[in-house]
């Protein structure tokens, strides 16, 4: 962004920000309380929420785009008469605050304080070993993977902290947690407050069991869960990360969120003696090779096993001591899922690259080859599976490429030292029919689609793609025992049969790879963990059935909303380690922190009248209750309708006022978060609700706003490239309202939204120039018209400002923000423009206040500063945050589009005169046309007698086919047999083109035949705007049946036609004798029956330093012939001249150039030379 001149108009901005937020505060203009409200029935309500951010640094602007949506609903809504409710928590549930601040701790023991680290290349070494796993192997790519990027450009704590522009001594600090706690949160509110947000602040409040109020919610919210078994334990494949030690659910990752345990079946195959000399030395031990595979009903086709010649293996002892053969990376799984004898440790026996093993002969479980071999293969990823693949040429495309190659190639099976009879006499086994494909269907497609060899990637893959969904869905099982049974049905009892038969395990890895965010690559472990059953039938369907009646405001929120809902299993929600609420039942286990952050929403109802308006909840109650007095029965009777009064000391009136608050806000109205939010925390916001109010369907979520994420000047946000703002950055660089300006205007979708840094700079200006405008209207106001508001352009620009209302009203309902701010404020603002060029006779006075009051309203959701300022400014009583959504009145369709009309003709006119002005082309001397004086505007009453043909035979259609045209064919065929048309044709089909064309922009209304307003009055009435917009001296308007025939069958109603001409003239001097006054001599053209005031009006288009006609007065010299010569006298500039009256007209003889005036039946001569003077 280029640097900015001065920053006059954003101080001018911030310094209103200011004074409007202290004025917001001192009248607690947002706090609010059910009790206050008796009267009003809850449909007038409308409580809104936003995810609270984490507290581990300041809020950004991605941040803030969210929750600019929450804080643009209340701000219209509140317009519309709701009692409004916006509240702010803060979370610090969770692992990263206790991690950072655990690290910081960790330097400050290993290098000082302030830390002295050492040099880049001492760390070198023992980086890479941490972080070798996330280095892509690949060298020609030589690149790191986002991780470890991220682990290495960030590597200390202490250096992140001082990019955050702290100091040594107040780092020090951050290694304790808590300190993190008192810090971040108030600098939370401090920026947000900043930013003018409508929050009741005496609702916030930080998680964790620092807070003893919240605590002691999340504590009753599990019970209550556990009560109604839906929180279950036992040991449950999760995402783990080993170096934290424990689960690693999606806020606690660093990359892979949303990735969950992929399951796959382990097959077992025997290594045979003899063993190749590598493994010599593990006589006597069972030898596994061991292949991860989707797809167990197919292993009766195996032919071969592969591994990849250059890759490196382990042989571990698993807790029976037998010896597996796979990569360190999937060891490294199966020691967290029980494979070997303690958890997490891989006793590795041997390491070996994969070429070593090759020939090494093998026995299969399943297929019907005794014996099969260990082949190589060259495209197999060490980021998948086991490194080990069994083959399935029958079934597999890659196998059977990879086979093919080895076969048709000696000199490949000479090089990896491969005997023929290892390959050549192992053919593909039919194992599944599938219909279209056959019994070999990877065969099949690699002839179909001409696979030369494993290397063609891309056919590959899209043979895979293709066979894998249809044989699961399509396929049928060949093989006996299994005979006819659908695939998907057959799959998991082959599975369950391997394994049974010892054959098999089931083993399961990330779908992705996951970085935890303290830099660990996770693994899958099987946990002893508490955890909720989301995948329990029945409440799925609850929630499903809560999701019908959410409303989501577009169908790809809708469409993730089911997959997730459809795809939730159980969720761990214990954690050891981190901030957070201890189970209640088990205090060794913490709750993390999508688990604690479900129906908090419920918490923010009666929170003000808990904990008094500190953060922790440390201060004096309002109603006097402790902590331990909020009791499991206690808080059943605050939030269930029919729960029993408990025992308590708290007094039932205090418990029935927390009972009324929660009555009266919910349910949540909207929800608004970012679409990342959609698989986890919002869907838990779904179950949540429906477990814990099961029975009161009227308390669940009524809608969900999901956005994209947001770009800064069209490029992703990156601390790391310097593309990133945060909240505080945002407002000093642009302003509150600048910045929510731009925000608005960013986007609406799920797509991800653009915030861009110039629009924020042009609303800057665009609202400095509007207050500046009120300032000018409000100081003129008695010099604007008045009386009756009946002006053609009076009457438009009361249209067009109801229908702005209107259009904007439903904008802001179906929460499209920067479609309410195009309708309520840029076009709003053009309609105010065009009037004010249109209104000749001046604007009126009355449409100009109902204007500014109108456009403040409809912009205050965007902009309350500014908007509040120039309330005051209009002298009205109150806060327009306690002010009405503007009245809307007639808005005549008719009158508006014949406002339209007018400029369009206004348009078109100067572009046709720009084009009569260009030189003829191809004769470069030629001089350009003599600028035209007048033209005369043909308008149609009817269309030529053509296209009125073809207009109804079109409308017969239209009707006919209710609202639809039939094919082009149709119509040329149809009106190529109307004799009346034939020596049109040529026009016909143009003209049938261009109205199907107008029919899908503006609708039935172009097969009218004709206009719904009267072209002539509309161009009548404007004739002075259109002669000064064009600088010709005259327009007339006439019907198109009193010009030529070429006119009269061309023009059309709304399309009129125009001819420009230049009316002969005689030039005369107009001479200023008046000193030092910036107004000089000039030629004029004078012509026959030009007025006074015509000639007036010529000159006021040559001098714009005369605005108003009055002002000048104009003069004829007594003596025409001495008269110009004299010199004249200061003081006496009208001796020996006689004044022009108005009803003076002048009359050329274009033959002697000469020019005389006649006046009341005189006749004057007046020579070549006149007088104007300006007063």
């Amino acid at each position: 962004m280029a640097e900015r001149k001065g920053t006059a108009k954003v101080d001018f901005l911030k310094k209103i920000e200011r004074e409007i937020q202290q004025k917001w505060d001192t009248e607690k203009m947002f706090e609010v309380n059910a009790s206050d409200l008796e009267k009003q029935t809850s449909k007038d309500k409308y409580f809104v929420t936003f995810p609270y951010p984490y507290m581990n640094g300041r809020l950004h602007l991605g941040h803030t785009f969210s929750l600019s949506k929450c804080e643009f609903a209340v701000g219209y809504q509140r317009l519309k008469g709701k009692i409004c409710l916006f509240p702010f928590g803060l979370h610090c549930t969770g692992m990263p605050i206790k991690a950072c601040a655990d690290k910081l701790k960790r330097e400050i023991e290993l290098y000082g304080c302030p830390p002295d680290f050492p040099d880049e290349e001492e760390e070198e070494e023992e980086v890479n070993v941490k972080v070798e796993d996330i280095i892509i192997k690949d060298k020609t790519k030589g690149k790191k993977s986002k991780a470890a990027a991220k682990s290495a450009s960030a590597k200390h704590q202490w250096n992140i902290m001082e990019s955050l522009g702290l100091a040594g001594e107040e780092i020090v600090k951050f290694s304790e947690a808590e300190h993190w706690l008192d810090y971040f949160p108030p600098l939370a509110v401090q920026d947000l407050k900043r930013m003018g947000l409508k929050v009741d602040w005496r609702r916030s409040f930080i998680t964790t069991d620092v807070n003893p109020y919240y605590d002691s919610f999340v504590r009753w919210q599990f019970l209550t869960l556990r009560e109604r078994n839906k929180i279950k334990f036992g040991k449950r494949y999760t995402i783990y990360s080993p170096k934290d030690g424990q689960p690693c659910m999606d806020h606690d990752r660093q990359t892979g969120e949303g990735v969950g345990p992929q399951e796959y079946t382990l097959i077992k195959m025997k290594v045979l003696e003899p063993y190749p000399s590598k493994l010599s030395g593990l006589k006597g031990k069972n030898i596994f090779l061991v292949a991860a595979t989707l797809r167990p009903e197919t292993m009766f086709g195996q032919t071969n096993c592969w591994v990849r010649p250059d890759m490196k293996y382990i042989g571990f002892e698993t807790a029976n001591g037998d010896i597996f053969l796979c990569t360190q990376r999937a060891a490294r799984n199966m020691a967290y899922q029980g494979f070997t004898k303690d958890s997490g440790v891989v006793p590795v026996v041997k390491e070996l690259m994969g070429e070593e093993i090759l020939g090494a002969s093998l026995s299969a479980p399943l297929t019907s080859y005794k014996v099969i071999y260990v082949l190589p293969m060259l495209t197999i990823k060490e980021d998948k599976g086991t490194g080990v693949v069994t083959s399935v040429p029958s079934d597999s495309p890659d196998d059977f490429a990879a086979l093919r190659d080895l076969k048709k190639k000696q000199a490949l099976r000479a090089k990896y030292g491969i005997r023929d009879d290892m390959v050549l006499s192992f053919e593909p086994v039919p194992v599944i029919e599938i219909p279209g494909l056959g019994n070999l269907s990877a065969v099949t497609l690699c002839e179909e689609l001409k696979v030369q060899s494993q290397n063609d990637r891309e056919k590959l893959a899209e043979a895979k793609e293709k066979l894998y969904l249809k044989g699961f869905y399509d396929g049928v099982m060949l093989v006996d025992g299994f005979k006819g049974q659908k695939v998907q049905d057959a799959k998991k009892i082959i599975q369950k049969m391997m394994i049974d038969a010892g054959d098999a395990f089931i083993y399961m890895e990330p779908e992705k790879q996951v970085m935890s965010r303290s830099a660990d690559e996770c693994v899958v472990a099987l946990c002893d963990q508490w955890y909720l059953d989301y995948g329990e039938e029945n409440w799925k369907k609850q929630a499903f059935q809560c999701l019908k009646s959410l409303e989501v405001f577009c169908e790809e929120t809708k469409r993730n909303f089911e997959a997730a809902l459809d795809w939730l299993q159980e969720h761990a929600c214990s954690r050891t380690y981190g901030l957070g609420t201890r189970l209640p039942w088990d205090e060794q286990w913490l709750i993390e922190s999508l688990s604690d952050s479900t129906i908090y929403m419920a918490f923010y109802t009666v929170v003000h009248l808990l904990q008094g308006g500190n953060l922790r909840g440390q201060a004096e109650s309002p109603l006097g209750i402790r902590p331990q007095q909020m009791t499991r029965e206690v808080w059943d009777y605050v939030f269930f309708k029919e729960a029993p009064f408990p025992k308590t000391q708290i007094p039932k009136e205090k418990l029935d006022q927390l009972k009324q608050e929660f009555e009266f806000w919910y349910p949540v109205d909207v929800r608004v978060s970012g679409k990342d939010l959609v698989p986890n925390h919002l869907s838990y916001y779904l179950y949540n609700h429906v477990a814990m109010w099961p029975e009161q369907s009227d308390k669940w979520p009524v809608a969900v706003r999901a956005n994209g994420h947001l770009l800064i000047n069209s490029e992703k946000m990156s601390k790391s490239t310097g593309n990133f703002l945060t909240l505080t950055q945002a407002i000093d660089k642009f302003s509150a309202d600048g910045m929510r300006l731009a925000l608005a205007d960013a986007g609406d979708t799920v797509e991800d939204a653009n915030f861009v840094e110039a629009m924020a700079d042009a609303g800057i200006l665009r609202l400095y120039t509007w207050v500046e405008w009120v300032k000018e209207m409000v100081a003129n106001c008695h010099s604007l018209r008045r009386g009756p508001a009946s002006t053609f352009n009076d009457r438009v620009f009361a249209s067009e400002m109801n229908a702005g209302i209107i259009k904007t009203d439903q904008n802001y309902e179906k929460m499209m923000f920067k479609e309410a701010l195009k309708t309520g404020f840029f076009e709003f603002q053009a309609a105010k423009d065009k009037y004010r060029e249109l209104a000749i006779e001046g604007m009126h006075r009355d449409l100009v206040f109902r204007f500014i009051e109108v456009q403040t309203l409809l912009l205050a959701p965007f902009c309350p500063h500014v908007c509040e300022h120039i309330w005051t400014l209009l002298g009205k009583p109150g806060s327009i945050m306690n002010a009405s959504w503007p009245v809307v009145g007639h808005v005549d369709e008719a009158l508006v589009r014949s406002s339209q009309y007018l400029m369009e003709v206004a348009h078109d006119l100067r572009l046709r005169l720009k084009s009569y002005m260009m030189p003829p082309k191809g004769k470069a001397d030629k001089q350009p046309p003599q600028k035209p004086s007048h033209c005369t505007i043909y308008v149609a009453k009817n269309y030529p007698s053509w296209q009125h043909t073809t207009l109804t035979v079109l409308r017969n259609h239209f009707e006919k086919n209710s609202g639809k045209l039939p094919d082009n064919k149709v119509i040329a065929s149809e009106l190529g047999s109307l004799p009346e048309l034939k020596k049109y044709m040529k026009k016909v089909m143009p003209f049938v083109a261009m109205i199907k064309e107008n029919l899908e922009k503006v609708g039935p209304r172009v097969l009218d035949l004709q206009l719904d307003f009267d072209e002539q009055a509309v161009l009548m009435e404007n004739l002075v705007y259109l002669t000064n917009s064009l600088e010709l001296e005259h327009i007339e308007v006439k019907f198109a049946s009193e010009a030529e025939e070429k006119i009269r069958e061309e023009c059309c109603p709304g399309k009129p036609l125009n001819v420009f001409r230049t009316e002969p003239g005689v030039s005369v001097s107009l001479l200023n004798p008046q000193p030092s006054n910036g107004h000089f001599s000039t030629q004029i053209e004078i012509r026959q029956g030009d007025n006074r005031d015509a000639i007036i009006r010529r000159l006021m288009k040559m001098d714009r330093g005369i605005k108003d006609l009055s002002k000048v007065k104009l003069m004829r010299f007594d003596d025409p012939l001495l008269g110009p010569r004299r010199v004249p006298v200061l003081g006496k500039e009208c001796t020996e001249k006689t004044p022009i009256s108005e009803h003076a007209v002048f009359h050329v003889d274009l033959g002697s150039k000469k020019i005389h005036l006649t006046e009341n039946g005189l006749q004057a001569d007046i020579g070549d030379t006149m007088i104007y003077l300006v007063h």
